[in-house]
C-alpha cells in the first residue's frame, strides 16, 4: 500500500502509463502532469487528477508538484530525429531541472527520475555493461543520448543541496501501452504485418515493461538515494528476439540478415531526405542504426539484487505486447475477426 500522493509526469507515454496503473493498483493518489494538446489515451477513464502543463513552464511545474509526497519524473522528448535539437534539450534537460526546482521548494521526500541505459557506458568486452562502466568515446552520438545524460546529471546534482533523488535507466521495455509504438514495439508489429523482411546483426536488453513500472516504484521505497539502477532483464541478439516472436506468432523468423554499411546508407539517405525535403521523421533514422552497430547488452544485478527488480520472462512481455496491439488494431486480422497474431 503505497499512501500520499504522487505525481508522475509522461504519463500519457508508454513506461509512464504503466507507472500510473501500478500506484493506483497499490492504493496510491495519482497526479498527472499533461501537456494540453498531447494524446490521452493511455489515461483516460483512470481515476488520476489532471494538472495542465508543459514541462518548460516552470510555474506549471511547480503547480503539478505542489502537495505530492513523490514525485516519478518520466517525461521526455524521446526522439531519434527533431528538425529542431533544441527542442530535446528544452524538454530533457531544462525540463528536468524545473521538475528538481518544484521538488525541492515543495519538501517532496523521494525523486525517481527515469533516465536511459543509453547513459549507461558500452565496453569492447564480451560481458554485460553496468552502472560503473565508463562512457566509451563517441558512445554518445544522438542529441537524444546527450539531452538525456545531461538530465540525470542536472537531477543527481540536486542530492547535494538535499533533494532524494534515485536515477533508473531502463533498457527496452515490452508490454502493454506502446501507444507510439516505440523502437522495439516496432519490431513486434512490422514482424506481425509482414513488414520486417531483413534485419541487422544487433542486440538489446529486453524488459517487461511491467518491470520497469515496479522498479520505479520499488526505487522510490528502497533506493539509495545518489544512485542509478538498471532496469532490465535478458540480453538478446535481433534474431534470438524475432525467433521467440516467431514462435508466438507460428511463423518462420525472417533469416536475411542485412550488412551495416547497406542499412547505414538507408539511414543517412532518409534521413537526408526529411532534413532537406519533408521536414517529418524519417522512417529509418541514421541515429538508430548507428545505435545497432553495438550490442546493447547491460546486466540488472544490482536492481535485483538491491530493490528486488522482477525478472518476467520475455516470453510473456512479448505475449503482452501482442496481445495489447492486436486489441487495439496494430496488428492485422484474420478473415474470422481474431487478430492473426492469436489465430495459431
Amino acid at each position: 500500500m503505497m499512501t500520499g500522493r504522487a505525481l508522475v509526469t509522461g504519463a500519457t507515454g508508454f513506461v509512464g502509463a504503466n507507472v500510473v496503473r501500478l500506484l493506483l493498483e497499490r492504493g496510491a493518489e495519482v497526479r498527472v502532469l499533461v501537456r494540453p494538446g498531447s494524446p490521452r489515451t493511455n489515461v483516460d477513464g483512470l481515476p488520476v487528477e489532471l494538472a495542465l502543463g508543459d514541462l518548460r513552464d516552470r510555474d506549471a511545474v511547480r503547480r503539478a508538484v505542489r502537495g505530492c509526497r513523490r514525485v516519478f519524473h518520466v517525461a521526455a522528448d524521446y526522439r531519434f530525429w527533431a528538425r529542431d535539437p533544441r527542442e530535446l534539450y528544452a524538454s530533457n534537460v531544462d525540463g528536468t531541472v524545473h521538475v528538481m526546482d518544484a521538488c525541492l521548494a515543495e519538501g517532496v521526500e523521494r525523486v525517481v527520475h527515469t533516465s536511459t541505459v543509453g547513459t549507461v557506458g558500452l565496453s569492447a568486452l564480451p560481458t554485460p555493461c553496468d552502472e560503473t562502466t565508463p562512457l566509451a568515446r563517441g558512445q554518445l552520438t544522438s542529441h537524444y543520448k546527450r539531452s538525456k545524460l545531461a538530465g540525470e546529471r542536472a537531477a543527481l546534482a540536486y542530492v547535494a543541496r538535499g533533494l532524494a533523488v534515485v536515477v533508473v535507466n531502463p533498457s527496452a521495455p515490452v508490454g502493454a501501452w506502446d501507444v507510439k509504438p516505440t523502437p522495439t514495439g516496432r519490431i513486434l508489429v512490422d514482424f506481425a504485418r509482414g513488414r520486417l523482411p531483413a534485419f541487422v546483426d544487433t542486440g538489446l536488453n529486453v524488459v517487461h515493461a511491467r518491470d520497469v513500472a515496479e522498479g520505479h516504484l520499488l526505487a522510490a521505497e528502497r533506493g539509495r538515494v545518489g544512485e542509478r539502477y538498471i532496469l532490465g532483464h535478458r540480453n538478446m541478439t535481433l534474431a534470438e528476439i524475432l525467433a521467440e516472436v516467431g514462435a508466438i506468432l507460428g511463423r518462420p523468423a525472417p533469416r536475411v540478415r542485412l550488412p551495416y554499411l547497406a542499412a547505414l546508407a538507408v539511414g543517412a539517405l532518409d534521413t537526408a531526405v526529411s532534413r532537406l525535403v519533408t521536414h517529418r521523421p524519417p522512417s529509418v533514422a541514421l541515429e538508430a542504426v548507428r545505435m545497432a552497430r553495438r550490442r546493447m547488452f547491460f546486466d540488472a544485478a544490482k536492481a535485483v539484487r538491491e530493490l528486488g527488480l522482477p525478472q518476467t520472462p520475455v516470453r510473456i512481455a512479448f505475449e503482452d505486447a501482442l496481445a495489447w496491439f492486436g486489441e487495439r488494431g496494430y496488428l492485422p486480422r484474420s478473415g474470422e475477426g481474431k487478430a492473426a497474431w492469436a489465430s495459431r
